[in-house]
């Protein structure tokens, strides 16, 4: 009876732990969703906008918030223009040679200062 007992504790522990592995794996992927759709433009938009386009109505264009991909994003760019502030998205558009395109934003005093386009490192 002791054994059937012990069984039973050990199942229910088991249970109770991959129902909440399971749970977080979920969660865990909507958060990798979530920071994915911060980082994706539309290439009509990086068309769009113009250098000289004032900052705000850019960034009003942009995904909001920043995410840790940054670092990824920045590698094999172009130098970022001396002073600018500079922000990184991946074009949701086709890949181009298998690579994802990089968009990146790079702003001063107020405005658009350069905008560039590069394959993903």
């Amino acid at each position: 009876m002791a054994q059937r007992k012990g069984c039973l504790i050990g199942c229910g522990v088991a249970l109770v732990l991959g129902v909440g592995l399971l749970v977080a794996l979920v969660f865990g992927m909507g958060k990798v969703l979530d920071i994915a759709d911060k980082t994706l433009v539309d290439p009509k938009v990086y068309e769009a906008v113009k250098t000289g386009d004032a900052e705000s109505e850019v960034r009003g264009k942009l995904p909001s918030g920043d995410t840790f991909v940054k670092g990824v994003l920045k590698e094999g760019g172009p130098a970022q223009p001396e002073g600018s502030a500079c922000s990184w998205y991946v074009s949701s558009g086709d890949t181009k040679n298998g690579n994802e395109t990089v968009f990146r934003f790079c702003f001063k005093d107020g405005k658009l200062a350069e905008k560039a386009e590069y394959p993903m490192k």
